[in-house]
C-alpha cells in the first residue's frame, strides 16, 4: 500500500510542477527571443524559467551583480505568484485521491509524501539551476515549501477540522486585510499620474509592458500587507535606512516601480485613524468570542499573533542591492504592533460594559 501511495504522489508532483513549469519556460523563451541577445544560448531562458518558478515558491536568492560581481540577495518576492503552485498543487492532490479510488484512509500519507517529495523536487531544481551570478538558496527551498505545499494538500479532499480559535484569529486578520486592500485601491487611484509617470520612464515596450504589468499585479499582496503595517502604525521601508508611516517619512527616492507610486508623499497624521480600525477589530473579535470563554478568545489572539508572524516574514525582505536589503514591513514590529492593537481592542470590549455598569 505505501508503495502504491509513493508511486501515484512522485507522479502527481512531477506533473504540478509541470503544470506552472511549462507555462512560465514558454514565456521565458518568448521573451528571450524578443530581445535577442549575442551571446545567450536557449539554456538561458530555461534556467531563468526555473527561478520564476522557485521565485513563486517564495524560496530567496544569492546573487554576483554584474559588473564588479557585487554581493546580493532577493527575498521580497511577490506574493501574489503564490496562487500558482497552489492550483497546481491542488490539481494533483485531487487527482492522487482519484487514483487511490477516494480511500480516505490513505489520505494523511499521500498529503505527507506529496509534501515531501515536491520540496525535494524544489530543493533539487534550486541546486542544479546555481550559476556563478543566481544562486538559489536551496538548502531554504524546504523551509518554504513543504508548509506551502502541506497547509495547500490539506484544503483538498477530507479537510482538517480548525478549531474555533484558527476560525476567528484568521477571520480578524482577514478583515483588516481586506480593508487594506480597499485603500491601497483608493491610493492608487488617487495616484494615476505618479503610476503613469513611473512606467513611462521604464519604457517597457509592448511585451515589457505585459509582464511589468503581470510583476505589478503580483506584487499587489506585498502592497497590501505594507499598507496594513502603514495604517497599523508600524510602517514600512522602501530600502534600507528609510522609514513610511503616518509619524515619520523618511524617503528621498523610489524605484522606478509603477506600484510605488501609491506612496504617500510625506507624514500623515490622520492616517493613525487606522490604528481604531485595528482596535475595534480586537472588539470585534472578543464580541465573536463572548458567548464562548475567554480561552477562545485568549487562542484567537495567540493564533492572530503567528499569522501575523507569517505574514510579516511574506511581507519583507532584501531587493537585490545593499540599498534595498530592506524593504516591506519589519516582521516583529508588524506583529507586536498588530496584536497589541487587537488585544487592546478585545480588553476595552471586555472590560468597559463592566466599568460603565459599576
Amino acid at each position: 500500500m505505501f508503495g502504491r501511495v509513493l508511486g501515484t504522489t512522485m507522479v502527481q508532483v512531477a506533473r504540478s510542477i509541470a503544470f506552472v513549469l511549462f507555462p512560465i519556460s514558454f514565456i521565458a523563451l518568448l521573451a528571450w527571443a524578443t530581445a535577442g541577445s549575442a551571446t545567450g544560448n536557449t539554456g538561458d531562458p530555461l534556467r531563468a524559467a526555473l527561478w520564476i518558478w522557485l521565485g513563486a515558491h517564495q524560496v530567496p536568492f544569492s546573487l554576483a551583480l554584474p559588473p564588479a560581481n557585487i554581493a546580493g540577495y532577493l527575498s521580497y518576492l511577490p506574493l501574489g505568484a503564490v496562487i500558482l503552485p497552489i492550483f497546481a498543487i491542488r490539481s494533483g492532490i485531487n487527482r492522487v485521491i482519484d487514483r487511490l479510488d477516494n480511500d480516505t484512509s490513505l489520505l494523511p500519507l499521500a498529503r505527507l509524501l506529496f509534501a515531501i517529495e515536491y520540496s525535494v523536487a524544489a530543493m533539487l531544481l534550486s541546486y542544479f539551476s546555481s550559476t556563478q551570478s543566481v544562486k538559489p538558496v536551496w538548502y531554504l527551498a524546504p523551509v518554504f515549501v513543504f508548509p506551502l505545499v502541506l497547509v495547500t494538500a490539506a484544503t483538498v479532499g477530507r479537510r482538517l477540522v480548525f478549531g474555533q480559535a484558527v476560525l476567528y484569529g484568521s477571520r480578524a486578520l482577514a478583515l483588516l486585510l481586506g480593508i487594506s486592500s480597499i485603500i491601497l485601491g483608493i491610493s492608487i487611484f488617487t495616484h494615476l499620474s505618479t503610476v503613469k509617470n513611473l512606467t513611462t520612464v521604464l519604457e517597457p515596450g509592448i511585451l515589457g509592458g505585459l509582464l511589468l504589468l503581470l510583476l505589478n499585479i503580483l506584487y499587489i499582496p506585498n502592497a497590501v500587507v505594507a499598507t496594513l503595517g502603514y495604517f497599523s502604525g508600524a510602517g514600512f521601508a522602501v530600502g534600507s535606512g528609510t522609514m513610511v508611516a503616518p509619524w515619520r517619512f523618511d524617503l528621498n527616492s523610489i524605484p522606478a516601480f509603477p506600484l510605488l507610486g501609491a506612496l504617500p508623499t510625506g507624514k500623515s497624521l490622520f492616517a493613525l485613524f487606522g490604528i481604531v480600525l485595528v482596535i475595534l477589530t480586537g472588539a470585534l473579535l472578543a464580541s465573536w468570542t463572548i458567548d464562548l470563554n475567554m480561552k477562545i478568545l485568549v487562542q484567537s489572539l495567540v493564533v492572530s499573533a503567528l499569522m501575523c508572524v507569517v505574514i510579516g516574514i511574506a511581507g519583507s525582505g532584501a531587493l537585490l542591492t545593499d540599498a534595498m536589503s530592506a524593504v516591506g514591513v519589519s516582521p516583529w514590529k508588524f506583529t507586536l504592533t498588530l496584536v497589541a492593537e487587537l488585544s487592546l481592542g478585545a480588553f476595552l470590549a471586555l472590560y468597559l460594559p463592566r466599568l460603565g455598569k459599576r
